[in-house]
């Protein structure tokens, strides 16, 4: 049974798919932990299944670095195989992504490397792309850089407003991510591979 902690900032409708997925008892993942770098509404979503959540806000800390230690050490308590970024908007320092990858993933709302950010969406209207999609993909140091491990594309129509073409994808991201946990529990996607792969394609 692979075990997850799932880091969240805001609303958690990935996180809420992910718990709809787990409390399956044939899905072969449980979330044991859900986290936070805000007081977010999806928080409630833990709540609500009876997982345990906690918090860590980087205003209660000097600096980057320490924040992203106590996040470590609450994400350690946990001893999860799997941390599923989803939704969470702050990059994590290069300590917590050393000591989590490849085991560390994370959703965005495009299909990379084209528009990485936060602000992909709107970056992806801006451009007038025709199509943009969605990719779950291995965190690394960078911003969205880390290998890919499934896209899936959607279309942008005419009319499309921010706010509209965020719903498109946020139906399909779900499902995605829901469908990555499973792969990822039943070896069907083996993390460790693909990141040794990576970085043996990207060293000279």
């Amino acid at each position: 049974m692979l075990s997850i902690v799932v880091l969240i900032s805001g609303g958690g409708s990935n996180l809420r798919a992910l718990l709809e997925a787990t409390s399956d008892a044939d899905f072969p993942a449980r979330i044991v932990a859900v986290g936070s770098d805000t007081e977010a509404p999806g928080l409630e979503h833990a709540e609500h299944f009876g997982v345990p959540r906690f918090t860590v806000l980087p205003s209660a800390f000097t600096n980057r670095a320490e924040w992203g230690d106590e996040l470590l050490a609450e994400i350690r308590q946990w001893s999860p195989d799997l941390v599923v970024c989803a939704g969470f908007m702050r990059i994590l320092p290069p300590r917590v992504v050393a000591a989590l990858s490849p085991n560390l993933i994370n959703t965005h709302p495009a299909l990379l490397p084209l528009f990485p950010g936060a602000h992909a969406i709107r970056d992806a209207l801006a451009a007038g792309a025709r199509e943009t999609g969605v990719t779950v993909h291995i965190v690394d140091e960078g911003v969205d850089t880390g290998p890919t491990l499934v896209q899936r594309a959607v279309p942008v129509l005419a009319g499309d407003t921010e706010h509209v073409l965020q719903e498109r994808i946020k139906t399909i991201e779900r499902d995605l991510l829901v469908q990555t946990v499973l792969d990822i529990a039943t070896d069907r996607i083996r993390l460790a591979a693909i990141h040794h792969t990576n970085r043996s394609a990207t060293t000279p």
